[in-house]
Parts: C-alpha cells; structure tokens; sequence
C-alpha cells in the first residue's frame, strides 16, 4: 500500500495525507479530515517509508548499537533495556547488531543508515572516520581507563584489582581466579584476570591459581578440589554467576565460606544478595554507564547539550557474608 491508495480510498490528495500522516501542525485541515486519513491508512495497513521519511528530515531515527561477540549476561541486558528506553523518549530507536564473523562495519552501517552508532568496545580508527565523514555520530566506550573526555571507560582491570584488594584485606595470602567457560567473554575475563595479577604483585604475593568454572556443581567441586591442594583461601569469580558456582562446589565439598574460602564476584546481581551465604561482590555503575552513553548520542546528533562529566563512581565493592 502507498500513500497513493490511502489518497484515493480517503477522497483527498497526497499532500493532504502527507500532512496528516507526518503530524503537520503548521496546515489547516479539519478534525474530520485527519481522523478519516488516519483510519483509511489503519484499515489499509500503509506503514510510512522509513528511507522516504529519513531523506525528507536529513536524518534517520535509528541508533546502531555494535556489540562485540559477547554473550547477554545482566549487565549488558541492563545497559541496551536502559539505551533503548532513554533514547525511545526523543524517537530514537535502537538496533543491536553482535558483530559475527568478518563482515566489514561499512557494509552494516551502508545498509540501516543510521544517524549514530554507538559501540560497546573502541572502533577501528578507519570504522570511525568512515562513519564521521558520512555524516553519522560515533559515540563508544572502552573497557579500561581511557584519557578521552568523550568515551565512557568501564575499567576491568581495575575491578579485578579491586576483589584481590579485598581478599587480602581479610587476610587471605593464596587466591584464585575462577574464569568463565565461555571464551567469547574473554575481553572482560582476561582483563579482570590481569587486575588480580598485578594487585597479587603488588602486595608481594604468587600468581593467583587460574581455573575455568562452568555453571555447574560438579565443575566447582573439581576446581575447589584442585584450590585446596594448592593451598587457596580466597577466590575472585569471573562474575556473580560463576561466583554462585563456586559456592555450590564449596557446600557440596563441605567447606565453610567465608572461614576456610572466601569468594567475592562482579556485578551484583539480584541473587548475590539472597544467595548462601550472600555474595560479596563488584557493583558496576551500568545506569550511569547508560546515561551518559544516551547524553552523548543526543548531543552527538544536536538534540541536547553535552554530557556532564562521568561520574567518579563507576564501581565499588559491596561486602557481604561471603568475605
């Protein structure tokens, strides 16, 4: 269906129905004139060209959100639902694309127009300058401290530090990392691994003992077995739900947590905080994360004032029983 046949079934011209259709305030047409073109359109099933309607304002109303190939956990369910919502309220939608495979950016960024493109991990500088000299706002953040006022940083290596820190606190001399399974979290993993090593380091103590944890008690039970013989006091999970894994492997072996283990994990999930014990555990600021990221995409498209600084909050720890 076109505007054409709405024009036709409604008795009036297509102009009339890009009027009505397009919410024209500055023309003069009777109630009874709009409300008939709206129905017709409604009973004839006409949805309005989004390429059309793009061209006619400059501009499209779709944010590109690039994801690398990470897998959805709280966190990142968290910051898209927060985007989508804040961005939805200026007529902003967002589509998420998981980059797969080799395809160039280009070739996706060609084929939605979009006006801004916003990514979760840094784009390659050509991506970026290709992008700006098309006309489309780039706005991203990083996954360590960056010095660039305009890009959000979510350090990890920091947070990992930050568990190691605390273990050691408490007065635990042997730690261990218990890494997740799934080798498209790497990104986070190895960075949060690195923090744990260099906190190590620097309180003069061995390398923390490094295993791979699925969500399952009998992988915990192998990896608090293997943690034991070598000595291990305190653990620093990948995140909470590893972190939960590891305290089902230390109830099923009969160890006490936090007295013979302690474990703290990342993001402080509903179930860190009604788990057994309850979970000590890395808050990340994923709303203020999100908020600033919304700010700078609207300033980026000339619909708001710049972004006030981020804040200095991005993360902290939250102790609990577990520690």
């Amino acid at each position: 269906m076109t505007s054409a046949d709405v024009a036709r079934e409604s008795g009036v011209s297509r102009t009339t129905v890009s009027y009505v259709l397009n919410d024209r305030t500055d023309v003069v047409l009777t109630d009874a004139t709009r409300q008939r073109v709206i129905a017709t359109a409604a009973r004839l099933g006409y949805t309005p060209s989004a390429a059309a309607r793009a061209l006619r304002s400059g501009r499209s109303d779709l944010v590109l959100c690039v994801l690398p190939n990470w897998t959805f956990g709280p966190a990142i369910d968290r910051l898209i639902e927060h985007l989508s919502t804040a961005l939805a309220a200026h007529g902003l939608s967002v589509l998420v694309h998981i980059r797969h495979g080799d395809r160039p950016l280009d070739e996706l960024w060609r084929a939605v127009t979009p006006c801004a493109v916003l990514g979760l991990s840094p784009f390659a500088e050509a991506d970026a300058k290709a992008m700006r000299q098309a006309g489309i706002a780039v706005v991203g953040t990083t996954l360590d401290d960056d010095p660039r006022p305009d890009v959000f940083a979510v350090p990890q290596t920091s947070i990992g530090a930050l568990q190691a820190d605390h273990l050691v606190e408490r007065g635990h001399r042997v730690l261990a990392y218990a890494a997740p399974d799934d080798d498209r979290l790497a990104a986070f993993a190895d960075r949060r691994l690195a923090g744990v090593r260099h906190a190590c380091a620097r309180h003069g103590l061995p390398a923390p003992h490094v295993t791979t944890v699925d969500l399952d008690v009998a992988s915990a039970c192998d990896a608090v077995r293997a943690w034991r013989e070598q000595g291990v006091t305190g653990v620093a999970a990948y995140n909470d739900e590893v972190a939960l894994a590891v305290l089902a492997g230390l109830r099923a072996a009969c160890l006490d947590v936090p007295d013979e283990v302690a474990v703290v994990g990342v993001d402080d999930i509903p179930a860190a905080r009604v788990a057994t014990p309850a979970l000590t555990t890395v808050w990340q600021a994923i709303d203020a994360q999100a908020t600033y990221l919304t700010a700078a995409v609207l300033a980026a498209l000339r619909l708001a004032e710049p972004p006030p600084p981020q804040s200095c909050d991005v993360f902290h720890l939250v102790p609990r029983a577990s520690t």
